[in-house]
């Protein structure tokens, strides 16, 4: 089997990268090559809107500490992380699709032999209604989230960036042929 990688997709709050990786777990994950980990996260997750393991801080720094985690870091008051099984599934050739933020990106092209940056980016207004439209965060927190860019894509770092503002089925479509492309390299 070929190399794995690592694929970390990245953007601004509302731009869709779950939508986009849900979708691609649908059409590829069958093919057995494409791993979707489910990611840890210290808050609840509501099941219309994310897809994660969720654990108190305690449980997490404990997990942490013992190396349960692929890669882990904070945002937004929260803390995430990757499972250990990453690792795993990379060295087995697996390519490994997950929403990480910016801010790990460095350790992670340190950490793995092939990993690759997909930023995914929306207009503002769209973000602005997908925020809205999750009903997690009141205006304030939304206005505030569209604001805060977060940190950008290192120097150096070249990212396939899909612009996931218009219909849902185009932002798919590019999404899964990058990946696919990554995949054949």
């Amino acid at each position: 089997m070929s190399q794995g990688a690592l694929v970390l997709v990245v953007g601004p709050s509302g731009a869709g990268k779950d939508t986009l990786i849900a979708a691609a777990q649908q059409a590829l994950g069958s093919e057995g090559r494409f791993v979707f980990p489910r990611r840890v996260v210290t808050r609840d997750a509501v099941a219309a809107l994310e897809d994660h393991d969720s654990i108190d801080r305690d449980g997490f720094e404990a997990a942490r500490l013992n190396g349960h985690f692929a890669l882990d870091w904070e945002a937004h008051g929260l803390c995430y992380a990757l499972p250990g099984s990453v690792d795993a599934a990379v060295a087995a050739g697996s390519i490994v699709v997950a929403n990480v933020s910016r801010r790990v990106i460095p350790h992670a092209l340190r950490k793995y032999g092939r990993a690759r940056v997909m930023l995914i980016t929306a207009e503002t207004e769209v973000r602005a209604q997908r925020l809205a439209g999750r009903g997690r965060e009141s205006a304030e927190d939304v206005a505030a989230r569209l604001r805060h860019e977060g940190a950008p894509v290192p120097e150096g770092v070249a990212p396939v960036v899909i612009d996931n503002s218009g219909a849902l089925e185009s932002g798919i479509a590019a999404f899964v042929a990058a990946l696919r492309l990554i995949a054949a390299e």
